[in-house]
């Protein structure tokens, strides 16, 4: 009797400590944003505004965590209907045949002082490619409503042409109307899930 009890509290202790806790991401305190030079002198911002993402972890940590996001391409926001329009059209995103990006880690490694490196499978258009995210950890918080709160921001830079978001015209002195490297900007509060 007593080495079963033992095996069923090692057995307990060890689903415990592996045990995966689930985070979501709360849209309403999340962005998902990106900027892109625009003839050569200037940048624009955007962002898709209907987005979810999820992060499961084991560890306190999260060293081992394994995250994933989703944004609708017919949400972008650019500030201007006739650009946004534009966007989602066949010349650069075709929302119509592609109207999903998404983004599945594939390692996140802490690098101290709340600093991570986040890779994963990043695919626009159809085109799926490996990107790094510089990372980092805001911190773990409850907040007024009894709700476990872990924030986090992250940023890299990814050639649009590699995608198929291709389109583009030169300019009067040479350059292009829109920039080949966008840069893409999150910052995502996530919700423990009970």
């Amino acid at each position: 009797m007593k080495k079963v009890i033992n095996l069923v509290l090692f057995l307990a202790i060890s689903l415990s400590i592996h045990a995966q806790t689930t985070w979501t991401v709360d849209p309403s305190h999340s962005e998902l944003g990106f900027s892109v030079s625009h003839l050569t002198i200037s940048e624009v911002d955007g962002a898709f505004t209907k987005f979810e993402g999820a992060l499961t972890a084991s560890k306190e940590d999260f060293s081992d965590a394994k995250i994933n996001f989703t944004a609708e391409v017919s949400s972008i926001n650019t500030g201007n209907a006739s650009r946004d329009k534009h966007l989602t059209a066949e010349e650069f995103f075709y929302a119509e045949k592609h109207p999903k990006i998404s983004f599945e880690s594939t390692s996140f490694k802490k690098k101290g002082n709340g600093k991570y490196e986040l890779k994963g499978k990043l695919t626009m258009r159809g085109v799926t490619k490996t990107v790094t995210f510089e990372a980092k950890h805001g911190g773990v918080i409850k907040d007024a409503y009894g709700n476990t709160r872990a924030g986090f921001s992250a940023k890299t830079s990814v050639n649009r042409i590699e995608y198929g978001v291709a389109w583009n015209a030169k300019t009067e002195h040479g350059g292009w109307t829109v920039g080949e490297e966008v840069e893409i900007s999150i910052k995502a509060e996530f919700i423990k899930q009970k």
